[in-house]
């Protein structure tokens, strides 16, 4: 973003002025060059507009919650946005392989740290359930060695148009689902496996007990607050209707200070930062989890590791997006700070990473996995998908290094209080966490 000109004095409500007690002289940011003629006016457009209108500018925040999750309107709500025909692919929508390395991930730390008798595998914002589907070919593949485990899977999920997807992809169609929208648990079943899995719009109603967790490309999308530095100090970035074009939206910059700008660290040294008070709640919730109950965290985004300056972006028919057009019509997202996810685990836990995609994977055994695949297809056609679907989550110049991963564990697992010991050694000896050292099976 860049600034453009000046914006004149104007009287925010009294909402508004509760949060910026002061007039509002912002600065005018660009949201791109597209025409007018290419700005549709959308149901959710006339929504923010006439929100703006009652109540003054709203923070990039507020205009990202609304845009995907508006209980009437929202781009994640009711609509299938993923696979060739929607706005974006994500990784298992790529490759099968994806997803069976990370079913062997939670196998290997639930071996790592003993094989308890039982453990949730709970997945934040699961897509269609392409991820979920083939973590659960794994176990099932590896049932001599989860025999005597009793697994449950567990959903966060608030879009009811993609829960109907995943109970489709992954529930047994001959055991009815329990429905009950007013409760917690909103969605019951079984999977094809026999596996008991239960839907719910928030973590917190998630059972607490021991767990893997799972986010995959589940952070980038929550809301983000966008800082400007100034002569005048930091200066939050909001979103206001165009003067000039009634049905159009700008950027604009406050005139004073605002309440989320107590995230910005007090050595920050960019000159624009993006916030994510929802995902410091998120990793808080995990790490307090982990730390009662064990378990891990595995989160898999676009991110950096406090590097970036403005990242915040639009997709739509999997090409880039401006963010301030036609809003409901295009997914947006913003990379994913990992230091700050490490900073809000407040040393409950321990994590490990970012790393990127394509050294986790390799680390995981992509290579091998590969070659057995290639071995056991004789179809040219099945070949090509697989290569070219390996091509895509290992290549840097796609997603090999635009993807990292990171990891959330207890303390103890890297100390080495698992059941494993070294003989030389007195104290037990840890086992390496796969995926961020070479998959090693004990």
């Amino acid at each position: 973003m860049r600034v453009l000109a000046k914006v004149g004095a104007r009287q925010l409500s009294a909402a508004a002025r509760a949060v910026i007690p002061c007039l509002w002289r912002g600065k005018y940011f660009s949201s791109g060059k597209d025409p007018v003629e290419n700005n549709p006016v959308t149901p959710m457009l006339r929504h923010l507009t006439y929100k703006i209108k009652s109540t003054g500018p709203i923070t990039v925040a507020e205009y990202m919650k609304e845009v995907l999750t508006n209980p009437a309107k929202g781009y994640y709500v009711y609509r299938d946005m993923l696979g060739e025909k929607g706005d974006f692919i994500t990784s298992p929508e790529i490759s099968q392989i994806f997803g069976e390395l990370l079913g062997i991930w939670f196998i290997s730390e639930w071996m790592a740290t003993g094989k308890p008798a039982a453990f949730q595998l709970v997945e934040l914002g699961p897509g269609r359930g392409t991820l979920a589907g083939d973590i659960l070919r794994v176990f099932s593949q590896l049932g001599s060695v989860l025999k005597n485990c009793d697994i449950s899977i567990h959903l966060v999920e608030v879009s009811q148009k993609l829960s109907e997807i995943q109970a489709l992809t992954l529930t047994d169609e001959k055991i009815p689902l329990e429905q009950s929208a007013g409760s917690p648990v909103y969605m019951k079943g079984v999977t094809k496996s026999g596996i008991p899995i239960s839907w719910y719009r928030d973590l917190q109603d998630v059972p607490k007990a021991y767990s893997f967790y799972l986010a995959h490309e589940f952070f980038d999308v929550l809301p983000v607050h966008k800082f400007q530095k100034t002569p005048q100090g930091w200066r939050e970035v909001f979103v206001d209707i165009d003067p000039q074009v009634s049905d159009k939206l700008r950027f604009v910059l406050a005139p004073c200070a605002t309440p989320a700008e107590a995230f910005i660290q007090h050595d920050e040294t960019r000159d624009h930062v993006e916030v994510c008070p929802d995902a410091g709640v998120i990793i808080q919730e995990l790490s307090q989890r982990i730390a009662l109950t064990g378990g891990a965290a595995l989160i898999a985004d676009y991110g950096h590791d406090g590097t970036k300056t403005d990242t915040f972006r639009g997709f739509c028919g999997h090409k880039l997006h401006d963010v301030l057009i036609a809003p409901g019509t295009a997914d947006l997202t913003a990379d994913v700070d990992f230091s700050y996810l490490r900073r809000m685990a407040q040393e409950k836990v321990a994590s490990l990473g970012p790393i990127k995609q394509q050294t986790f994977l390799k680390n995981m055994g992509i290579d091998v996995r590969l070659k057995v695949l290639l071995d056991k297809s004789d179809e040219p056609s099945s070949r090509q998908q697989l290569l070219q679907g390996y091509d895509m989550l290992m290549n840097p110049k796609k997603m090999g290094e635009r993807f990292n991963f990171f990891a959330l564990l207890p303390h103890q697992r890297l100390r080495g209080r698992s059941h494993q010991r070294n003989d030389r050694q007195s104290k037990p000896s840890p086992s390496p966490v796969a995926g961020f050292s070479e998959l090693a099976w004990q």
